[in-house]
């Protein structure tokens, strides 16, 4: 009898390994062909999950934007194999984090990616002082439980993408069917009416989107996905997309001809034509970028040929995605990325002029999860954009107005001509010799607090200097314990420290001509040992006249 459970014991066991291993074989191959909900199913019945099971099944749920899944499974994959990983699975699982709220710990493996410093709070906060603009949005409606996005102005009606046409192939990656290109009215309600499929000139049952118009509505830019696939650096088998152009000839679509930059080993996609017709931007992954996605414009001649495609430089390219341009009537570049500081997974940013700096533009538009595809027509502030922040995506319309920026009062100090804190005395004062704080500082000290709480988006740093008595080495040292007594002061009386920094002079900036260890009298001397107030950013911008050295 003990032979026979032994055996059927074994029997058991032996089945379910096997399946175990045609789970995994299963899941690999789903994976490899990008069919990530499949390969997620397949990895879940896995119970002794590999490092490469837990590697691809956090993936799986990543790129299929199960966020709450993927940031489970990434734990788990880092509890195990932290010191294994690449650092995408950093980044990932600090975008899965962000995506579900949990900012704190995002920041930690941001910083581990970046090698910077992400604070998230304290970007919040400071961005919500920088940004020009505030947003109202609401959902589009008539989306039928559709994956719709890519919206763009065509006359007095709108293209956008979207997932609705039952008739088209199934695609693997999300269980949806390919993209069609649509065009649509939109009424003041923000419901789309009048839904007009674009003809078959145009839409395949490959995936079809991101179309930009020229301004009399006859010349077409969009996105195809290529037939061919070919295998990534991951080696998963992925079909590329190549950009498009058709002309509207008596009122059909015709002349469909792929942009001779276009290939079949990498992709381009989301142009945007400018207002003029003469630059065409676009994101791409071709060879020679930054890494990932980056942006290029090109420039499109009259005679219907093309210039070499410009990469648009790293103020704007990351290592990571930068895709779905749109330049406006005004010049201004929006697009969006992962690889700037943001909220999580893909924000919205613009940028103008050389392109050398960007703006996230804050928290009223975007979200954790991917926001993309902005769209505006600035002459009237409002305009459309596509977002997951419920799910699938999904499009929406916004308004946007001034964000109004109330500045913090300051006053000139009469010595230094620096903006300090306009507080009765400005300054606090220390004995000889000391770092402590008076009693008779505590109520300007609390003015301070009370500035800084009223102005909660301000920096202030503390500037603290001693008399001539002494070495140098020695003032240097005891303005820096002045400084850093003052510091502990606001701290503990609920000042972020993140908003402070300080510097100790020593005797090297005195307010009157006391330069010397003797020739003044006391209360002269005193004079000299003081902290002073200076703020950095009145407007949230830093004072590119302030040296923000943290001494403390």
């Amino acid at each position: 009898m003990k032979n026979i459970y032994s055996t059927l014991f074994i029997l058991l066991i032996s089945m379910t390994a096997f399946a175990q291993r045609s789970d995994i074989k299963e899941g690999d191959q789903f994976f490899a062909q990008a069919a990530y909900m499949d390969a997620a199913n397949s990895y879940e019945k896995v119970n002794d999950k590999t490092q490469e099971v837990l590697q691809n099944l956090g993936d799986s749920y990543f790129f299929t934007n199960q966020m709450k899944n993927a940031a489970e499974v990434y734990e788990l994959l880092f509890l195990r194999h932290e010191g294994n990983l690449a650092p995408e699975y950093q980044f990932r699982f600090a975008h899965a984090l962000m995506a579900t709220g949990n900012y704190v710990k995002a920041d930690t493996y941001m910083n581990k990616v970046t090698g910077e410093n992400w604070n998230h709070e304290e970007f919040a906060k400071e961005l919500d002082t920088l940004v020009p603009h505030k947003f109202k949005y609401d959902q589009v409606m008539n989306n039928q439980s559709s994956s719709d996005f890519g919206i763009g102005f065509y006359g007095d009606r709108v293209a956008f993408a979207s997932t609705r046409n039952q008739e088209r192939p199934i695609y693997p990656w999300n269980k949806l069917p390919t993209l069609d290109l649509y065009s649509a009215k939109m009424n003041d309600e923000g419901e789309m009416t009048d839904i007009v499929l674009f003809s078959n000139v145009i839409n395949t049952d490959e995936h079809e989107s991101s179309a930009t118009f020229s301004q009399d509505g006859n010349i077409m830019f969009f996105d195809r996905t290529n037939e061919k696939r070919v295998k990534n650096e991951n080696d998963v088998r992925i079909a590329h997309i190549s950009l498009y152009r058709a002309e509207k000839v008596d009122g059909a679509w015709t002349n469909v001809r792929k942009l001779p930059f276009s290939s079949e080993e990498y992709s381009v996609e989301h142009p945007s034509l400018s207002a003029d017709g003469s630059k065409l931007y676009f994101a791409s992954d071709m060879p020679g970028g930054s890494g990932g996605f980056d942006l290029y414009v090109v420039a499109v001649n009259e005679d219907g040929t093309y210039g070499t495609p410009q990469n648009l430089g790293a103020g704007v390219n990351t290592s990571h995605r930068e895709q779905f341009p749109f330049i406006s009537d005004e010049g201004v570049l929006y697009f969006t990325s992962d690889g700037h500081q943001g909220f999580g997974n893909l924000d919205i940013f613009r940028t103008e002029g050389d392109f050398s700096e960007v703006e996230n533009l804050g928290r009223s538009i975007n979200s954790g999860n991917d926001d993309f595809a902005f769209v505006i027509k600035e002459n009237q502030e409002k305009g459309f954009f596509a977002s997951n922040r419920r799910g699938t995506d999904n499009l929406y319309q916004f308004t946007r107005e001034e964000n109004v920026i109330v500045k913090a009062p300051t006053v000139t100090d009469e010595t230094s001509g620096q903006d300090v804190i306009p507080i009765d005395g400005s300054k606090i004062y220390f004995d000889f010799d000391k770092a402590t704080i008076k009693p008779e500082s505590k109520p300007v000290l609390d003015s301070v607090v009370t500035y800084m709480n009223n102005y909660p988006n301000i920096k202030v740093k503390v500037e603290s200097h001693a008399d001539a008595r002494g070495s140098d080495s020695y003032n240097l040292a005891l303005s820096k314990r002045r400084a850093a007594s003052t510091v502990k002061y606001l701290v503990d009386n609920g000042i972020d420290k993140a908003r402070l920094t300080s510097e100790g002079y020593g005797e090297s900036r005195p307010v009157n001509d006391c330069t010397e260890p003797t020739g003044c009298t006391a209360a002269q001397y005193a004079k000299n040992r003081r902290s002073v107030f200076v703020v950095s950013n009145r407007d949230g911008k830093m004072d590119e006249n302030s040296e923000m050295e943290d001494e403390n």
